[in-house]
């Protein structure tokens, strides 16, 4: 995926945020407030691996990130927003598969590259 992740009790876990900074009510909101991408990679034996998380997008990279995913053979749970008023508009995507992990992690980078994320460090 061309980024690097973090190991927590047997799940390999990506958190990216946004490159833009998001503001609510005039109030700047780190990374830490759920304005980051989210993605969790459980092994699963066999290279197999079970995923799910948490694409965070503006309303122009919903229908990329819809495209990208599918094309890769991932689930797409569920489409909502958390609040009302941050600036840009964001929107929360869940998304879940079960495959060969190094399968998943090729779909994935599309969906990646589709929104406006830091560049890897």
């Amino acid at each position: 995926m061309g980024r690097k992740g973090t190991a927590d009790g047997g799940i390999y876990k990506f958190s990216i945020a946004r490159k833009e900074t998001i503001t609510d009510d005039g109030h700047v909101l780190p990374p830490t407030f759920g304005v980051t991408t989210a993605i969790n990679f459980q092994p699963l034996g066999g290279g197999r691996a079970a995923i799910n998380g948490d694409f965070v997008m503006t309303a122009p990279e919903v229908q990329k990130v819809i495209q990208a995913l599918r094309k890769g053979g991932i689930n797409l749970v569920e489409v909502h927003n958390h609040s009302l008023t941050e600036q840009p508009r964001l929107f929360y995507m869940h998304f879940w598969a079960v495959d060969d992990g190094v399968t998943l992690a090729k779909a994935l980078r599309p969906a990646l590259d589709a929104t406006n994320l830091q560049p890897p460090s």
